[in-house]
This record gives structure tokens, sequence and C-alpha cells, in this order.
């Protein structure tokens, strides 16, 4: 009986090597600044309780009225595969007593998420984020803080072509302002029904409608800029100040919205100018109230998601992968069992000193193993045979250009170090 191959639902971001070097490489660049500010892995279920995201995202979201992965499980309960991650977060930092201890609660996130998207280049029905939170203190040094954190792991895998726009949502004074005002222009527009709905729960949604003729509609609207609070007013000017002395360049956009309903203050979106009609790479903001709608105390937190599939997007767009940063960097051939055991000794030493050694098995013919140590794209090889063996001394080849170099093999690894 012959079965038909499975394969994997459309529209899933999916790695396997020799992409996935470079999938990983990018993640872990993304994340490396917020360790070394002190962030904290926090791991997260990926399925959640409904009401967490219908009650802290917001049901005028496209996420949550749209895109959202939900069914019930065995016991008749509403689950929901976790479409963003602060939501999550802010669950767990409650659920942990987190926010009962020293503030600010500071923490990092990585993993898949998922929406029911059309899926296209850069749009994905699952995706990779990571992601940072600073929970628990109200100060526009976290802002920029974690602006910066951002802008340094974009800048760590090498990308140059994005852009930081940034503005301010306010307090609830700001927005309370700004709502009557928008709510009249509103009400002169001719809506559907839905986009009437939407702007009844938050009309703020409508400046965030990707339609050609509902952008044209909004281009006269009130901006919520105009109707900052002097505390709002202050809060942001200082924002600015910080990422001014930081050398972090922005652009202040006063129609940036985002897709959550969650954000209040400091808003912020990372836009590469390389990726078309999926230009945001990353961005996040202030969720001063999240906390204590999903049942916490009245604590402010900000955070960003940043999207891994992008990112790669980007940087293969801008060119700034090399395929030799994921390759080994000693390919060992030896030519019989005894030398096998030489090979396991030297690979363990060499890669206890972080050298990225392979070996070769299998008892394939030598020119056969030198093509496989080609496509492998390692920097060096060495054969071990009987003659290397008796002398102590192999031949370490560089790859690159055909070079060799007579080495004893006591003193292998200091030469690949100092070739590397």
């Amino acid at each position: 009986m012959k079965y038909e191959k499975i394969q994997a639902p459309k529209g899933v971001s999916e790695y396997a090597p020799p992409l996935s070097a470079a999938f990983e490489w990018v993640r872990e660049s993304l994340i490396a600044p917020a360790k070394l500010a002190g962030y904290q892995l926090i791991e997260l279920p990926v399925f959640e309780d409904t009401a967490l995201f219908s009650r802290g995202v917001g049901e005028s979201t496209d996420v949550v009225s749209k895109e959202m992965y939900t069914f019930e499980d065995r016991g008749g309960r509403s689950i929901t595969l976790r479409p963003e991650g602060t939501a999550g977060v802010m669950r767990a930092v409650i659920e942990n007593g987190l926010d009962r201890g020293q503030l600010p609660v500071k923490v990092w996130y990585s993993g898949q998420f998922f929406r029911a998207e059309r899926p296209q280049a850069g749009r994905y029905r699952q995706f990779y984020q990571v992601g940072i939170e600073a929970i628990g203190l109200d100060d526009p040094a976290i802002d920029a803080e974690v602006i910066a954190i951002a802008d340094q792991g974009f800048k760590a895998i090498g990308l140059r072509n994005y852009r930081l726009e940034i503005t301010s949502l306010g307090d609830a004074n700001s927005r309370a302002a700004h709502r009557v005002d928008l709510l009249k222009f509103i009400a002169k527009l001719n809506l559907d029904e839905a986009t009437n709905s939407r702007a009844a729960i938050n009309p703020l949604r409508l400046f965030d409608d990707k339609r050609p003729e509902m952008q044209a509609a909004m281009q006269s609207a009130p901006l919520l800029l105009d109707y900052l609070s002097p505390e709002s007013l202050a809060n942001f000017a200082q924002v600015k100040k910080y990422l001014d002395q930081l050398g972090i360049s922005y652009q202040v956009n006063p129609r940036m919205v985002r897709g959550l309903d969650y954000y209040t203050g400091t808003t912020f979106e990372f836009i590469h100018e390389d990726l078309g009609a999926q230009s945001g790479i990353g961005g996040g903001g202030r969720y001063d109230g999240l906390m204590e709608i999903l049942g916490g105390q009245s604590l402010s937190g900000i955070g960003f998601g940043l999207g891994v599939d992008r990112a790669l997007l980007a940087a293969q767009a801008e060119g700034v992968i090399s395929p030799d940063q994921f390759t080994s960097d000693l390919f060992i051939i030896p030519l019989g069992d005894d030398q096998k055991s030489l090979a396991l000794t030297l690979a363990a030493q060499l890669r206890g000193v972080g050298i990225r050694t392979e070996i070769a098995f299998g008892d394939r013919a030598l020119k056969g193993t030198m093509k496989a140590a080609d496509k492998s794209g390692s920097r060096y090889v060495v054969i071990i045979g009987d003659d290397e063996v008796a002398s102590g001394s192999v031949e370490l080849k560089r790859m690159s250009d055909g070079t060799i170099t007579s080495v004893k093999i006591s003193e292998l690894q200091k030469a690949l170090i100092g070739a590397l």
C-alpha cells in the first residue's frame, strides 16, 4: 500500500536546515540585548482561556473578532491558541505573584503565535516572536530602554534599512477628550454596519483600517496627539529626549494605533523598507490598565513583540546573513575504526572550547567523504589515517583556498583557535 505524503498546514512558518540555522541566529540575536539588561525568561503555554484575549486584547480588534484559533476542549472550556504574548505574560505575572515582589518585573519570552490570516509573504498563520515586558513602574526611562533593546536587537543582526515610528496614545483623560471629537467626526462618515460597530467599541480602530477608502475618509480626523494632557505631553517629550540622548533616530507618527486595544501612552513600531506590504518587523508600547482588566493590581507596563520571521526576511533582503556563520569550523575524516576513536576524542575536546566540529561517519571512500566535507561548508578539514596516528600530525586544510598546514594533533586546538 502506498501512502500519500502529509504536508504542513497552509500558512505556517517552518524552518529546516540550512535556513533553520539562520532563523536560530536571528532569534538569539534579537533577545540577547534583553538578557544583558536583566530581563529573565518566562515560558508560557501556547493556549489559554479564550477570555484572556477577548478581555485583554479587545473585542474591537481584528485579532479577537476575526483571527483567533478558538476551540472547545474535552471539558467544554473555550480555549484559544495564543495570538500575541503580552496578555499571557500579564496573566502569568498575576498568577505567580511576581507583581507582589520587586518592581519592575522584567521578563522576556519567545515562541510560536497563531492567527487565522490569509497567508502571504511575511504573514503567517503560525509565526514566531520574541518579546519583553517591564511591569510595575511608569517611568519614561523604561520606555526608552525597551525601545533601545529592540533597536539593539535589529542592529545586532546587521539591519540598516528600517525606521522607528513612535507616538503617544495618552492617558485616560487625553483619550476621553479626543474620543468626543473623534465620534462627532465619525458620525458624519458613511460607514458600513461592521465598521460602525468597531467604531462604537473603539473609534481609534478606524485609523488602523487599511482600506484605501477608509484611509481617505480618516485623513482629516482629529489626532490624539493634539489632545494629550499636560502629563502625557511631558511624558512623551521625556521619552523623545532619552531616545535623542541614546542616538536612536525616530519619526513621530500621529496616526499610529497598532492592532491591540490595550496600548496607552508611548507606542512604537519598527518598519523595514524592503519588505513591501508586510513591512512591520516589530513594535509595542505601554499598556496602563491591562493588569487591572485581567484581575490584578493597577500597575503600568511596557513591552514589545519582534517578528523573527520578518526579521529573517529583512536580513535576507539586506544580504547581511553569510552562510559561513552557520557552518562547522572543522570536519574530521577518520579512515578506520581506531581513527574513529581518536576523532571522537578530538571532537569532544574541540567542542568543549566552542569549536564547531563534525565527524564523517560511515565507511565511505575518501573521495566521497571529501565531497561531503565540501558540501557541509566546513571551514577546515583534517584526515586521520594510520600515517597521521603514527606521526602524531595532521594536515589542516582550509577549504576556502585549499591551503594546507601541517599541525601536531596535540596542538590542533591551539592552531584552530588561532585560525578562527
